[in-house]
């Protein structure tokens, strides 16, 4: 089966499974997941499973990729803070939907990459840079949107800080080595709303640590 032909496999089950956001859609159609992944797995790239990258991490699986860009209702206008580049397919994904990504990532090699990888897509409204995610990026401050992916077991306060008044912040909340909570936050008038959505499993948000 063509490249071509696994990703339009993948858009269907990514509909069949409640995906109806057309601009997340397009924006995974036209973003090629095979160029995030480690050479020895590309061929299934386009497979709606997790995948290993580097460094114990994994790439989501498609489907939560596409759910979480969804929940986060991102405008062409808006700015986009992501926690935890880690191979950049997500913040990819972003890009496609909005004005800026800045993106944190704590592991060298990984954001090396991953910016090598932006580099190549010509995706230029990407910032990327190397850090502590859960203490935001404040010079940049307020976002629009922030995602976050990985696991905290709370939603960290200086993220909900970096919030835009009307923004969305979605994250996975709960511990490390069980299923989480994707959670969406919301900020309206000062006030702080959680919506649970789905259950999730990620790797857990590291603090205080950069490597």
């Amino acid at each position: 089966m063509s490249t071509d032909a696994r990703k339009i496999r993948l858009i269907m089950e990514l509909r069949r499974s409640g995906i109806t956001d057309t601009r997340v859609l397009s924006a995974i159609e036209r973003i090629r997941r095979d160029l995030f992944v480690p050479e020895a797995f590309r061929d299934q790239a386009y497979e709606n499973i997790a995948l290993p990258i580097e460094l114990g991490q994994t790439i989501s699986q498609p489907l939560v990729v596409a759910a979480m860009s969804q929940a986060l209702a991102v405008g062409e206008r808006m700015t986009v803070l992501e926690i935890g580049t880690g191979s950049g397919y997500q913040a990819a994904v972003l890009a496609k939907l909005c004005r800026r990504v800045y993106t944190i990532e704590r592991h060298d090699a990984l954001l090396a990459a991953a910016e090598a990888r932006f580099r190549a897509l010509r995706l230029h409204n990407i910032t990327a840079k190397l850090g502590d995610g859960s203490r935001g990026w404040p010079e940049v401050a307020p976002f629009d949107r922030i995602m976050v992916t990985a696991a905290a077991e709370r939603v960290p306060d200086r993220l909900v800080a970096h919030l835009a008044e009307g923004g969305i912040l979605v994250l996975p909340q709960g511990a490390q080595g069980e299923d989480q909570t994707l959670l969406r936050v919301s900020k309206r008038q000062g006030e702080i709303t959680s919506t649970p959505l789905f259950r999730v499993r990620f790797v857990p948000l590291v603090t205080g640590q950069v490597a």
